[in-house]
């Protein structure tokens, strides 16, 4: 790393090329991710729902099933009937937004994950 300093009336300024310093914005990213994984805010996508959805499950299923739900727990929790849980699972049915909505609290997830 090329660092350079420039006094401008009485301050220190720092120089650096412009990969420099994306570099050092991405690892600030990094680090405030890293901070809200520890703090529980965040959440990454386990290895397990990963392959399953590359394996193309279902995410709400895939979801619940990793959460340690059953079909009828998720439809009683988010208040929706168990058929229509099972539709949106076996992909007959795409699922309203406030219905996905509420499956996304139960399941602890952002909605994103679930589309």
């Amino acid at each position: 790393m090329n660092i350079q300093t420039l006094t401008l009336e009485g301050k220190e300024f720092v120089i650096l090329s412009r990969e420099d310093y994306e570099d050092m914005v991405d690892i600030a990213e990094a680090n405030k991710i890293k901070d809200r994984i520890k703090a529980g805010i965040e959440e990454l996508v386990p290895s397990k729902i990963a392959l399953a959805l590359i394996n193309g499950q279902n995410p709400v299923r895939g979801w619940r099933k990793y959460r340690g739900l059953t079909a009828r727990a998720l439809a009683q929790q988010s208040k929706l009937s168990a058929a229509y849980i099972s539709e949106i699972e076996t992909g007959k049915k795409d699922g309203s937004i406030s219905a996905m909505k509420r499956i996304a609290v139960v399941l602890g997830v952002d909605l994103d994950d679930l589309v």
